[in-house]
């Protein structure tokens, strides 16, 4: 099984289009708490969701529950939880929410806002899934 994440800032529209139409994603799972701010540009739900289907052929599905919490990601934000409180508070999100890694998340892809994984929930999201199977890949585009 593969899981894939990706961000969208710093990347242009045609990059980011791109890097999915050449990549073996089937559906983009956008895991953002707030899909449609003026800030997500080309990225915003309903936008996003049409040129993935009419670009590249990748379905889009938007997972609000994979989210942090508002709190958590304010508080973060704003310097009062460090990126390891971070990490501790979202695996315990990931547990209360009974995330689970099902056979049809195989070749989807874990949108975010964050330029790069590493401190970013959509890392620790296909982290925490793929600890839950056998032979998961993670590939970060």
């Amino acid at each position: 099984m593969r899981l894939y994440t990706i961000g969208f800032t710093g990347k242009s529209a045609r990059e980011f289009f791109t890097i999915l139409k050449h990549s073996d994603v089937k559906k983009v799972i956008d895991v953002r708490l707030w899909p449609n701010t003026q800030l997500s540009g080309f990225s915003k739900s309903e936008d996003v969701a049409f040129f993935l289907k009419v670009l590249c052929h990748i379905d889009y599905e938007h997972r609000k529950d994979f989210a942090p919490t508002a709190t958590l990601l304010r508080d973060y934000k704003d310097g009062r939880v460090t990126w390891d409180d971070y990490v501790v508070q979202y695996d315990s999100i990931c547990h209360a929410r009974h995330f689970t890694l099902t056979p049809d998340m195989d070749n989807c892809c874990f949108l975010c806002a964050e330029p790069t994984p590493e401190k970013c929930h959509r890392r620790l999201l296909v982290e925490y899934l793929a600890k839950q199977g056998q032979n998961v890949e993670i590939v970060n585009l």
